[in-house]
């Protein structure tokens, strides 16, 4: 059952014993002890703090931070659960989240008072919208100066074998040293690691 053949090319592919064993080892991936290794080497090729993000029960957490050469003076450590609309993290889970799931978290941020962002009139609906689709766009999400000034970041999202977001990849850092250009260094090298992370987890882009 590893091999078999197609009766109408001749042509040999992999038997239905091969692609069921393809699909075990899929579900074994751990995303996380597959990330961590990529994360630390992308902290030392950047000189950025890393952070890497799961869809927790209130939101985007941060469950492993990479720290730079230097401090950063941020509310971000292991355990922070991060706006999902003011903050990069934030961003690009809900740019890839099921719609009605990212207005759930949006009303219970609004009321709580998390984030003084996309509320439900229409007008600020359509910017929401807007934002996210450029996220889709770009394949990461970026903030710069919010929501805490003079502190830049980048959020680029991991993908499983199935395309559903599994991590988010975030580097962050002061304006001062930190490049936010969407075609800048840091900017190609988180989407890269995003990528590769992706690829480890059997994710193939269409």
């Amino acid at each position: 059952g590893l091999i078999e053949q197609n009766p109408l090319t001749g042509r040999y592919e992999l038997g239905p014993f091969a692609l069921q064993m393809g699909l075990i080892s899929l579900q074994l991936l751990d995303p996380v002890r597959i990330a961590i290794p990529l994360v630390t080497q992308l902290t030392a090729e950047i000189d950025q703090t890393v952070g890497l993000a799961v869809l927790g029960n209130l939101g985007p957490t941060i469950i492993y931070i990479s720290e730079s050469s230097y401090p950063i003076h941020v509310n971000m450590r292991t355990g922070t659960v991060m706006s999902i609309q003011s903050t990069a993290t934030g961003r690009a889970f809900a740019a890839f989240l099921p719609p009605k799931q990212v207005e759930r978290m949006i009303e219970r941020e609004n009321k709580n008072g998390v984030a003084a962002g996309f509320g439900a009139q229409q007008g600020k609906a359509d910017a929401l919208e807007k934002m996210l689709a450029e996220i889709r766009k770009r394949g990461m999400a970026r903030v710069m100066g919010e929501p805490i000034p003079g502190i830049n970041a980048l959020c680029a999202p991991v993908f499983t074998h199935t395309g559903a977001i599994a991590l988010g990849v975030t580097a962050i850092g002061p304006a001062g040293n930190f490049d936010a250009a969407w075609s800048g260094v840091i900017a190609q090298k988180v989407q890269a690691c995003a990528h590769q992370i992706s690829e480890r987890l059997g994710y193939t882009s269409a």
